[in-house]
């Protein structure tokens, strides 16, 4: 991970120049690397630095570095080379910022509760109505889309089945906004629902005993076989679903860790190419012949490096850095556009539309948004914030999981929250952040809902 296959990549034939952004993007390669097989190889369990290392690995270095040595990248770079170099240089300066913040976190002690106060568990009975709403959520889903098989036909005809059940033709912003609401509502309770499922079972002997709670467990699996399958949603979605999944049901197990990140690698290097074929249904027929074995991380959407690039074009044929309007759209996501008449659209948007590209759902990596904001300083602070909150809640996963019996530990609401974040980072990492809100809305609303901090164990899940 470190030299061989970096070595194998940079040593391939192809057009591309060994220039100032060629050594910089194999430097990424190489350094991300190398985190990524610290995080593999340490005896404590990282999960949010794990899955932040993993996706620096293949879409920031990696698969730039193969775009980079064929000289073809999935989204066109209309601007100088100048900005590609830039772009991978901020790239490890924001990476870098990432472990100065996971080092500063290590040796901080952890902090107090107060006394009054008992630990974010889970409440047994707004569990039960979690699950309940997570079913009747999906089976709106379900029906309003057209049936079962829609979920196991193409990304384009369920794309097609939720316009058309969002009222494509009321105005395109009411479309995606009622889209991202039907499959919001559809997805994410349901997920909550079979992770809290998983980790009472898992931790608790006598839930094992209880035929009601092993059949609302089997329920909510094959309701997420059908909502949150791979062959229906986004690809970075279903690694959020395996992610939080696997860690969820093996919180203690190194080997388990391990796998999920080796596991990652694979699906991402691998599987995901060999899928994109099937991803919509003209792609088979418009796939290129050709022998070389990086062409798949160039067709497709591993654009991180070259939509930065982008961005930072943009910014400077444009008005500059937006100085936090980005993220005051972002963090204001639920405000509708007619109350905001100014609200920012996505980041991958704006810059999309400066393009002149005609399918505007571009990435914009955490990188592009954070820089576009606030300038290279700016991002530099928000990668040194992201690794110390990332090692603070990795450190926090590892305490509650640590004991396998008691209310707490069944009921730990760090104990669920922690995998899904680890999953969900593919999606804030790659971007738009905006795009990304949505879900994550839900999910606080969902969480806020089962959660109480009552000391009473009779509250808390037996």
């Amino acid at each position: 991970m470190v030299a061989v296959l970096p070595g194998a990549v940079a040593t391939q034939p192809g057009p591309g120049a060994r220039d100032t952004a060629f050594w910089l993007q194999l430097t990424l390669c190489c350094y991300a690397g190398a985190r990524l097989c610290s995080m593999v190889l340490t005896a404590r369990r990282r999960l949010i630095q794990g899955s932040f290392w993993l996706f620096v690995y293949i879409a920031m270095g990696v698969a730039p570095l193969a775009q980079t040595v064929l000289d073809r990248t999935p989204t066109p770079v209309v601007g100088p080379r100048s900005d590609t170099v830039l772009a991978v240089a901020l790239v490890l300066c924001g990476v870098v910022a990432f472990d100065v913040g996971a080092l500063l976190a290590r040796h901080r002690p952890a902090p107090r509760r107060p006394r009054n106060r008992g630990p974010a568990s889970v409440h047994r009975p707004r569990l039960y109505a979690l699950v309940l709403f997570s079913y009747a959520a999906s089976a709106l889903m379900i029906v309003q889309l057209g049936g079962v098989g829609v979920f196991f036909s193409s990304r384009q005809e369920i794309g097609e089945s939720v316009s058309a059940a969002t009222g494509a033709a009321a105005g395109a912003a009411a479309s995606q906004a009622g889209s991202a609401f039907l499959r919001g509502f559809g997805t994410v309770p349901v997920l909550l629902a079979l992770l809290f499922l998983t980790r009472w079972l898992v931790t608790s002997r006598v839930a094992r005993r209880k035929p009601l709670v092993l059949a609302m467990w089997a329920a909510t699996l094959g309701v997420n076989v059908i909502v949150n399958n791979p062959v229906s949603n986004p690809r970075y979605w279903f690694l959020t679903v395996l992610f939080a999944l696997l860690f969820t049901a093996f919180p203690r197990s190194p080997v388990m860790y391990r796998g999920a990140l080796a596991l990652g690698a694979v699906i991402a290097l691998v599987v995901f190419p060999f899928a994109d074929r099937f991803r919509y249904a003209e792609d088979a027929a418009n796939q290129p012949e050709t022998d070389s074995v990086l062409v798949p991380l160039t067709l497709k959407d591993y654009d991180q490096i070259g939509m930065f690039a982008n961005t930072i074009s943009f910014a400077g044929a444009g008005d500059g850095h937006t100085y936090g309007r980005q993220s005051a759209g972002t963090a204001l996501f639920f405000v509708p556009r007619s109350v905001w008449t100014g609200k920012p659209e996505d980041t991958g948007v704006r810059v999309g539309e400066w393009m002149g590209m005609k399918n505007t759902n571009l990435s914009a990596p955490l990188w592009a948004e954070l820089w576009l904001d606030f300038g290279p300083l700016g991002m530099s602070g928000g990668f040194l914030a992201a690794g110390y909150l990332a090692s603070r809640a990795d450190r926090r996963y590892v305490r509650h999981t640590a004991e396998n019996t008691g209310p707490a530990a069944i009921g730990s609401i760090p104990a669920i929250v922690t995998p899904l974040v680890a999953g969900y980072a593919f999606i804030l990492l790659r971007g738009p952040l905006l795009q990304a809100m949505g879900r994550i809305g839900i999910a606080v609303v969902c969480l806020a809902a089962v959660t109480t901090f009552r000391e009473n164990p009779r509250k808390r899940l037996p």
